[in-house]
Formats: C-alpha cells, sequence, structure tokens
C-alpha cells in the first residue's frame, strides 16, 4: 500500500478502498469530505472500480474455461500468473494433464519450471505439459474425497469448482424426454424481479428464457429456462428446464452430456430458490 498526497493528506488503496492519514500520519476513519474531488483521490477510486472489474472478468473467464471444457495453454497459464488477480482465480484448483488424470492442486505457474501443483499424495511437484485443463467438477470421479483432500489442505478456490454445486443425470431419466419440470413453478410477484435475479446470477436473457451455454465434447449445447418476454408489472414463474442446439432446435434428454446437464440443472435451482415463499407458504 503506497501513499500519495491529496491536499494536506495522504491517502491509499487498502483492500479495493480509498484510505486517508493525516499530516502527522494517523489513520482517518474515512475520507474527510472535502477531497471527495480531489483528483487523487477520483484517480483511486477509478482504478478500485478497474480494479475490481478485472478480478471478476478473471474469474469469469476461469470458470468459463472450466464450464466448455477448453484446453488451456502453459504459455497462457504462466503469462498471466504474476497478475495477483489471474493468479487469485487460478490458485488451488484441480488441474489434468493431456491424459486427463488429476494432476493436483495449481500453486504455481512458471515459464521455466512449468506448474507447481500439490498432487494427491500431498507432496509438492512440477510438470509442464503442452495444455491443462481445468475440469468440470462433475467430471471427477472422486469428487468427494477431493473435496475432503481440499478442506485439509486449506484450499480456498474463488473460481468455482470443488464446491460448485453439481447434478448428474438420473439413470432413470426419459431418455425421449425434452424437459424438466423439477425446478418450474417458482413465482415470483412480478416478473422484472425474475428478470432481475437471472442477471445478477450472471446469466443471458434472450427472447423470454434465461440461458447459459456450455461448449461440451467440442458441441455447442445453451441450457434454457422460460421466464417471460414483456415487461410489466404482474407475477410471473419460472417454466421448465431444455436443452437446444446452436440452430435452436431442443435436444433430447437423452443427448445431453454430464456439464450441460449439471450447469442447466444449476441454473434453474438457482432461479426456483428466488421465489417467493410467502406467496407459496399462503398458496399451500
Amino acid at each position: 500500500m503506497g501513499w500519495v498526497t491529496a491536499g494536506d493528506y495522504e491517502v491509499a488503496l487498502d483492500g479495493g478502498k480509498v484510505v486517508c492519514r493525516n499530516a502527522a500520519g494517523r489513520r482517518l476513519k474515512s475520507v474527510p469530505a472535502k477531497l471527495a474531488d480531489d483528483p487523487t483521490v477520483v484517480g483511486l477510486r477509478q482504478l478500485a472500480e478497474w480494479l475490481e472489474r478485472h478480478e471478476r472478468q478473471c474469474r469469469g473467464d476461469v470458470e468459463r474455461w472450466m464450464t466448455r471444457s477448453l484446453p488451456v495453454p502453459l504459455a497462457v497459464l504462466t503469462g498471466v500468473w504474476p497478475d495477483p488477480a489471474w493468479q487469485d482465480a487460478l490458485r488451488d484448483l484441480v488441474v489434468t494433464a493431456e491424459d486427463g488424470e488429476v494432476a493436483g492442486f495449481l500453486r504455481d505457474a512458471d515459464p521455466e519450471r512449468g506448474l507447481g501443483l500439490v498432487d494427491l499424495d500431498g507432496d509438492t511437484v512440477r510438470i509442464a505439459p503442452a495444455l491443462v485443463r481445468i475440469p468440470h467438477p462433475v467430471l471427477l470421479e472422486d469428487l468427494e474425497e477431493l473435496r475432503e483432500f481440499a478442506v485439509e489442505l486449506g484450499v480456498d478456490q474463488r473460481a468455482q469448482q470443488l464446491f460448485r454445486e453439481v447434478w448428474h443425470r438420473p439413470a432413470a431419466v426419459d431418455a425421449e424426454g425434452t424437459q424438466v419440470e423439477e425446478y418450474a413453478g417458482g413465482v415470483f410477484k412480478e416478473l422484472r424481479f425474475l428478470h432481475g435475479r437471472t442477471t445478477q446470477l450472471g446469466y443471458r436473457v434472450r427472447g423470454g428464457y434465461a440461458v447459459c451455454s456450455v461448449l461440451e465434447g467440442g458441441r455447442a449445447v445453451e441450457a434454457r429456462v422460460w421466464i417471460g418476454d414483456y415487461e410489466s408489472y404482474e407475477r410471473a414463474e419460472t417454466g421448465s428446464l431444455m436443452w437446444a442446439d446452436p440452430a435452436g432446435r431442443t435436444l433430447r434428454l437423452g443427448q445431453i452430456g454430464p456439464v450441460a446437464w449439471s450447469e442447466g440443472m444449476r441454473m434453474a435451482a438457482a432461479l426456483y430458490a428466488g421465489r417467493d415463499i410467502e406467496d407459496e407458504e399462503q398458496a399451500a
């Protein structure tokens, strides 16, 4: 934290916030009101906002690599690692090498020495594969064991991976069916509340659907939940979950891969969780 002069005071960024101290070096509880428009203070606040956006984008990019099963070149990881925001998003993620076997928890990325990992025996190792994958948790066969091991190591993943909610397609599901009704019927007092929850959760709204895109096995799949396509103050509710290909054709449930299934169910469950419980209880 470096202090810079602003009028008769000094200011700095600490934990994403502008802090201030007086000429005697005593830190103040807040930035004095007379410094609100000081160019230095304004610049620091703009920098803090940019850093926050950058951190969110880094985490979002890493989660997209995971949900789209995208192989990441080693050079990319070693190139971005010095950036604290990227390092924060990548640190402690479970990674696999080109053979698909779990290699360990990512702790370092160096252009000369490759990736530094804590392997499943708790040892520190280094590997240097040309491509690295960040597997979606639904694809990890020993997910529960990895979660337990992560707790023992004190792992704190900023990008959601090991402790991301996962759903497996039930063996008894109708493979020829096209919809899942488990999270349909979640009532919201107003349509705008449902639309707002959708965007707040990071999903897109298109043509009246909440949309989650997944790239799995080289094939693009889109999970969709109907949420309404017009602005009003009327009551709304979550619709059925379905999946479609890039041309908009509805897919049968038997065609849905494990990642697309899990991410679609995750979206539907998250939307449903925001329903109006009070209205639901009154109706019961």
